[in-house]
């Protein structure tokens, strides 16, 4: 079966790009503006308090998306992706500080260039790291999860649940209180594996989106988030380890796992997704440009402008990692995949 640009089904590509978009709408959203915290008190919630807590809900799901694709298709560790991966990482972390340094002499220094470099302890991508780690342990447990049983499996996803969101989420204990962990990138990863395994059929396959009953899982779980947030704190309502967050997560998952349609343009894209992260999370990107400019448009555009100039916002971040990403990627063919092939042809 060819898996080119050309044949390769595109449903989950197309998941992987929204999953994405939401990251960037929370980062804007929340992480840029901070989010209200009402308390019960409705009368204190204005339009912009009301938009910004309602595009939270809805858009909070992105990681565990992003994280949940991974699972479905099960990560499959080789020396080659994980050198992908840390080139990856590398090449906007490293590449970003030296172009800043060279736009700006007096930024450079020796300590942040070589930090620049250490992108697994000195970087605060969370996510870097900690899927690192599950790139890692996923020979283990794929292996692990595809010896049980779907009795067993559905036992240990259960009590794996119980562990991750009571323990987790209702007390705060620190393996996974908000889901900014490993341990949370390993509970969807094996959501994501089950569904695979043992999930039910397809439904619905080919027909438009709002016809998959799985979108009203999606909504109604955007809607509890919704209303939980506006009772309780905001780091726990929007928690990735939440109860409606995990369900409004599968919900959405099941939407794009039931579509079916190929699409070179959005394979193509999809490439970039991780880039787009790596690019505009960067602390010097993040912290100096993107941030600042949106709490500008927030404070100085009308609520209406302000959707628009975010839209264009993360269009534009798009272009630029699509752009920057194709650069990447015949970087890394020429300095890495052929040292590979190379080493992997030479006379033993």
């Amino acid at each position: 079966m060819k898996t080119d640009n050309t044949y390769r089904k595109s449903n989950m590509e197309l998941l992987r790009i929204v999953s994405m978009i939401m990251v960037l709408v929370v980062h804007i959203d929340g992480a840029s503006l901070g989010l209200p915290e009402p308390y019960g008190h409705f009368n204190t919630l204005d339009s912009r308090s009301i938009w910004q807590l309602t595009v939270e809900a809805f858009a909070i799901i992105g990681v565990n998306c992003f994280t949940i694709i991974s699972g479905y298709f099960g990560i499959r560790l080789r020396l080659r992706s994980c050198l992908s991966f840390i080139f990856q990482c590398l090449f906007y972390s490293v590449g970003i500080y030296t172009a800043i340094s060279i736009a700006i002499p007096s930024f450079f220094s020796w300590e942040g260039w070589i930090e620049s470099w250490l992108i697994l302890s000195h970087n605060d991508l969370w996510y870097v790291p900690a899927y690192f780690g599950l790139m890692i342990i996923s020979p283990v447990l794929n292996a692990g999860l595809e010896s049980l049983t779907k009795k067993q499996y559905a036992l240990v996803l259960t009590l794996f649940a119980f562990f991750n969101i009571w323990l987790g989420w209702v007390w705060n204990a620190q393996f996974n209180p908000t889901g900014y962990t490993i341990v949370q990138l390993i509970f969807v990863y094996m959501i994501g594996r089950y569904i695979r395994l043992y999930g039910c059929k397809k439904a619905n396959a080919g027909r438009t989106l709002f016809t998959h009953r799985p979108i009203w899982i999606y909504i109604g779980g955007s809607i509890l988030v919704l209303g939980t947030s506006i009772w309780m704190p905001s780091v726990k309502a929007f928690a990735y380890n939440s109860p409606a967050v995990l369900l409004s997560t599968i919900g959405l998952f099941l939407v794009f796992r039931n579509m079916e349609f190929t699409s070179r343009a959005v394979n193509i894209i999809a490439k970039s997704a991780f880039a787009v992260y790596l690019i505009h999370k960067n602390p010097l990107i993040w912290g100096n440009i993107i941030r600042p400019s949106v709490r500008y448009m927030w404070e100085h555009l009308s609520l209406p402008a302000f959707s628009v100039a975010a839209i264009l916002l993360i269009i534009a971040i798009f272009m630029a990692a699509i752009i920057a990403d194709g650069i990447r990627r015949q970087i890394y063919e020429i300095c890495v995949n052929r040292f590979l092939r190379n080493t992997a042809n030479s006379p033993k």
